[in-house]
Order: structure tokens, then C-alpha cells, then sequence
């Protein structure tokens, strides 16, 4: 009989086998998937009653199984290696910035046992409060400005230049996110609320905040009554543009890899990085090490805000250009998947973000060129959650053979 007893000591080899282990068992329950979901390649069969039992049978497993493995590829090889990878390279860095920006804040938190799951509600507040901002200067000529009934009239042009807009947006999405991150925090620290409930329930507000924004005072005034705001791209004073053409580089980008780096060299070489992990590994040791519970949460909370918020306007003033509807959201939570997946190190967390922007761009691939189904993908992703956490208990777990439990039971 198999027992499953706890270690005495984590074992080194699973904490850093679970990751692989995890991908493992995702690609291959990601193909048993697709196989259901995909009608076979009836082309592939072999109807020729000549033909020999090997090639009847080759063709019978190209047929039920050929179009999943295309889709495992697509997802994984395609936008490495394949005929437009010139352009899918670029779009990889383009959908790792923002996870890895937001990873980055939530492994903080996580490491302090501190569950900041509304991340994807900071993100989206930290557009709209750096869009506010920045379309607040939007340039629409000279404005004629009259006081006491003409004595004192001047000219005011309202557009400030780029080196003074960009950096005034930066904070201001920064500063949405870490609004929006302090309302479970202060509301922990106070009532003692349970923070992963009401961070997550403040999701949806904002993105009640993001439609009203889409439809009403946020809404470009040119566009005919269509939802949206206007487009950063014609805005070159608070516009995201890539650094170099088609290279995916743009401030978020570098914000996301630098900031990662600090991080790791925050938890790692820093008092305060000491204090977090000290406060998620043992809270009673951290209060007699005098660290305070209350003040690690609004900083961890703050944290994360701050860079959920800037992931969140570096996006719309970049790859998004403009508030929408239907707004790239989604990251937020995909940013947990991709925390877990780096084992909360900032520096395994930028390898774990570009292997979920692999799953982006290659599924929405698959999703135009092989018909799959665009949801699939995303279950895709959830498996990668949920093996990560299956496989993860052999780290501080393992299996031991009873060999006289089952006799004895019988008895």
C-alpha cells in the first residue's frame, strides 16, 4: 500500500523538477485534449486496398492524432522556428512584459503569505488612471482662457511635451494600481478581511470602471458614437512605441526585465527581502524578529499594485493603443499561473513568462490556422496551475511502500 508521508526536509530535486514535471504532464493531457476536440484528418487515411497493414495503420494514427500533435507544435515550436517567427519572436516579448511586471509584485506577496489574487483589477486601473492622465493633454489647439470678463485673456496650449507627459503618465497608472491594491490591504490590516476575497471581488469593479470608460468619459469623440478612447499611436508626446522595429521591446518590456533584477536582488541581499521570507516561512519567528505583520501587507500589497498598474499602462499606451472593451485583460490572473510556475523567483519568473507567452502566441496560432477552439487554449494554461500544484506536493511530500498495510486491512 502507498503511504504518503511528509519529509523531513523539502527535497531539493522536486523544487525544481516540479516546473518541468508540470509542462510534462500539461503537453500531454493538452494532447489528449485536442484530440477530442479536433474531427480527424480523414485525408491521412489510406484507402488503397493494396496497401500493407503498416501503412493502413500509419495512416490511421496520422488521421486521429496528426492534427493534436500540429497543435502542441504550433503552440511550442512555431513561434521559435517557424515561417513567420521573425514576427512571432517580437510578439513573445510583447506578451511576457506585463506577466512577468505583475508576477514579479505577486511573488513578493506570496513569499510573505500574503494572496493578492485581484492583480488583473490593479492592471486594468492602472490604465485607465495613466490613459486619464495622459488624454487630460491631449492635443486640441489653443484654448482661448478669459478671467473678469476679459480683463485678464490669454492663450493656453494644453499639450505638454513627451519628457514631461510619458514619466507624469508612468505615475499616474503606478499610482491607479497601488490605489486600487491598498483598499484589501488597509481593509486586512484594520478589519482583519480576508484580502484574496475582496482583491478579487474588486476585479470586477474595475472592469465595470473600464466599460463605463470604453462608452462614456473616456470615449473619443471622433469615433462616431464606437466605443474607445482615443489612439496612442497618433499621440507621440504619451505613445508606447517599440524600441526597434518588430523587436517586441518597448518601455514595459525593459521595466519588466530590470525590475525582475531587483526583485532577486531585493529577497535575496536585502533586509527586507529577508523579512518577507522569514514572514511566509515562519510568521510567529518573524513577530519576534520584530517584523511588523500589518506594515509587510500594506508593502507587499502596495507593491504588487504599483507594478500591475505600470504593466497596465505600458500596455494600453503600447501594443493595446487605446482603452477598449475589449481591453488585452487576462494577464492579471495569468500572472499567478506564471508566479507559481518561476517557484516565486523573480529570475525563474522571467523564464516562466516567456514559456506562457509561448502558450499566447502559439495558441492563438493554432486557435487561426488548425480551428481550435480559442477556450482551449485556456484550459491549456489552467492545467499548467493545476499539475504545477498536483506535482508540487512530492516537494515536501513523498510516497513510501507499506508492505503489511493491505493484509492487515484485510483482516
Amino acid at each position: 500500500m502507498l503511504k504518503l508521508e511528509k519529509r523531513q526536509n523539502p527535497s531539493r530535486f522536486w523544487l525544481y523538477a516540479t516546473p518541468v514535471a508540470a509542462v510534462v504532464l500539461t503537453i500531454v493531457a493538452g494532447f489528449i485534449l485536442f484530440a477530442f476536440l479536433l474531427e480527424p484528418d480523414a485525408s491521412k487515411l489510406v484507402t488503397d486496398p493494396d496497401a500493407g497493414w503498416f501503412e493502413t495503420l500509419k495512416g490511421r494514427i496520422l488521421a486521429d492524432y496528426g492534427r493534436p500533435a500540429a497543435v502542441i507544435r504550433t503552440i511550442f515550436w512555431d513561434p521559435l522556428f517557424g515561417p513567420f517567427a521573425g514576427y512571432t519572436r517580437g510578439q513573445l516579448l510583447v506578451k511576457a512584459g506585463p506577466l512577468i511586471l505583475i508576477a514579479v509584485g505577486l511573488a513578493l506577496g506570496f513569499r510573505a503569505g500574503i494572496w493578492n489574487i485581484g492583480a488583473e483589477g490593479q492592471y486594468i486601473m492602472g490604465a485607465l488612471v495613466g490613459a486619464s492622465v495622459a488624454l487630460a493633454f491631449y492635443p486640441s489647439g489653443p484654448v482661448e482662457v478669459s478671467w473678469l470678463w476679459g480683463a485678464i485673456a490669454f492663450t493656453w496650449d494644453m499639450t505638454l511635451p513627451r519628457w514631461i507627459l510619458f514619466p507624469l503618465a508612468v505615475l499616474a497608472g503606478a499610482f491607479g494600481g497601488w490605489v486600487w491594491a491598498m483598499i484589501p490591504a488597509v481593509l486586512k490590516t484594520r478589519f482583519n478581511t480576508n484580502e484574496i476575497l475582496v482583491s478579487l471581488m474588486l476585479v470586477y469593479v474595475a472592469q465595470t470602471f473600464l466599460a463605463k470608460a470604453a462608452t462614456g468619459f473616456l470615449r473619443n469623440p471622433e469615433s462616431a458614437g464606437f466605443p474607445g478612447s482615443r489612439n496612442f499611436s497618433g499621440f507621440a508626446e504619451a505613445a508606447n512605441p517599440f524600441w526597434i522595429a518588430g523587436s517586441g521591446l518597448h518601455w514595459g518590456g525593459a521595466a519588466a526585465l530590470g525590475l525582475a533584477v531587483l526583485a532577486y536582488i531585493l529577497l535575496t541581499r536585502h533586509l527586507l527581502g529577508f523579512q518577507i521570507r522569514l514572514a511566509g516561512q515562519a510568521p510567529r519567528a518573524a513577530r519576534f524578529h520584530g517584523v511588523s505583520p500589518a506594515r509587510l501587507v500594506l508593502l507587499c500589497m502596495g507593491i504588487s499594485g504599483v507594478l500591475a498598474g505600470l504593466a497596465g499602462w505600458f500596455e494600453v499606451s503600447g501594443p493595446a493603443r487605446q482603452i477598449s472593451i475589449n481591453f488585452n485583460t487576462g494577464y492579471g490572473f495569468t500572472a499567478i499561473i506564471v508566479a507559481f510556475l518561476g517557484r516565486l523567483n523573480p529570475l525563474g519568473i522571467v523564464l516562466a513568462g516567456f514559456l506562457m507567452a509561448l502558450t499566447y502566441v502559439g495558441g492563438e496560432m493554432a486557435a487561426t490556422n488548425l480551428n481550435l477552439p480559442s477556450a482551449a487554449i485556456q484550459v491549456f494554461q489552467g492545467m499548467l496551475l493545476f499539475f504545477l500544484l498536483g506535482v508540487d506536493v512530492m516537494t515536501n511530500y513523498r510516497f513510501r511502500f507499506v508492505p503489511g498495510a493491505m493484509a492487515k486491512g484485510a483482516r
